[in-house]
């Protein structure tokens, strides 16, 4: 889902857990994650047990997991919308009985403009990203340099959004994820040198490229020694350094990420749990489902009749 908001001051809305307003908008998302991008005015935003974090425009707040949050024109007034209200805006945009561009706020002088995002994704059994990721991001325009990219991301689907034709919504949604795509970019771009993590491994150029290795042949029989070989390092480096940046070794990592396919591919369709298996590495049927069982808590005969279900 992906809408913009045209608020006069006071303005101010109280979103609940994503657990609760996730299924009314994205039905077949186990997670949603919430994205906002100021282009006009200021505003606060925050989550619970912390203090409001101010934003201008240009800024980009990002909720990855699941929390419920809070964004206002100032800190401390009551939301306009209140969280029972929110669900009430979710279900008559999800219906789309709502514009594009969504008017709120008292009629005040200050005016603030943002675009809202709502991204479904996977959660279980293994999503590296949202692991890396804090409660609450914040990250602000770079002084004196353009979004460049963003911007002109935003240009087009805000444009594509004035036009009513076939296909628009499609080419909307398509441009929303690419947004989110550069919010995290520009992420990664901000991280310092010392932390570690998903996105840290994949800025590093060794670790980089073995990451890069796995995720594009995933059902390639890897060992320790072929990724040493094919990236030019050596075993104990590799294997060190891996398992400091990602938090798992190399092939603990290809295990879970195999799954997380696995698990993708058994809630779409109807197939057979022994061809899943040999999609993603497996020859044997019994250590696929053993492996599978240990990682997702359920065999994959299972996880393929009750789908993947919102996480809640």
């Amino acid at each position: 889902m992906f809408f913009v908001v045209d608020a006069t001051s006071p303005w101010g809305v109280e979103v609940p857990r994503a657990g609760l307003f996730g299924p009314l908008i994205l039905p077949r998302a186990q997670h949603v994650v919430s994205y906002h991008i100021a282009l006009q005015g200021s505003g606060y935003a925050s989550i619970p047990g912390t203090k409001p974090t101010p934003f201008a425009a240009g800024d980009i707040i990002v909720f990855p997991h699941g929390d419920p949050y809070v964004m206002l024109s100032e800190p401390g007034q009551r939301p306009e919308l209140s969280a029972n209200a929110s669900l009430d805006f979710f279900r008559d945009m999800a219906a789309g009985r709502l514009p594009f561009t969504v008017r709120e706020g008292g009629g005040g002088p200050e005016r603030a403009r943002f675009v809202c995002g709502f991204l479904g994704c996977d959660l279980r059994p293994f999503n590296p990203l949202l692991g890396t990721l804090p409660r609450l991001l914040h990250l602000k325009r770079p002084a004196g340099e353009p979004n460049a990219l963003l911007d002109r991301l935003l240009d087009l689907t805000l444009a594509e959004a004035q036009i009513d034709r076939p296909g628009g919504e499609s080419i909307r949604l398509g441009l929303s994820e690419l947004i989110f795509i550069e919010v995290v970019r520009r992420y990664v771009a901000t991280l310092e040198e010392g932390q570690v993590g998903w996105l840290a491994g994949l800025r590093d150029p060794s670790v980089g490229r073995v990451l890069a290795l796995l995720h594009e042949r995933p059902a390639e029989p890897w060992t320790l020694d072929k990724l040493a070989r094919e990236t030019g390092q050596s075993r104990s480096v590799l294997a060190e350094r891996f398992t400091h940046l990602i938090g798992h070794p190399p092939m603990q990592y290809l295990t879970r990420w195999r799954m997380q396919l696995a698990a993708r591919l058994l809630a779409d369709g109807a197939r057979k749990v022994s061809a899943v298996g040999q999609e993603v590495g497996y020859a044997s049927e019994a250590a696929f489902s053993r492996t599978f069982k240990r990682i997702a808590g359920v065999p994959p005969a299972i996880w393929r009749d009750r789908g993947a279900a919102p996480d809640s």
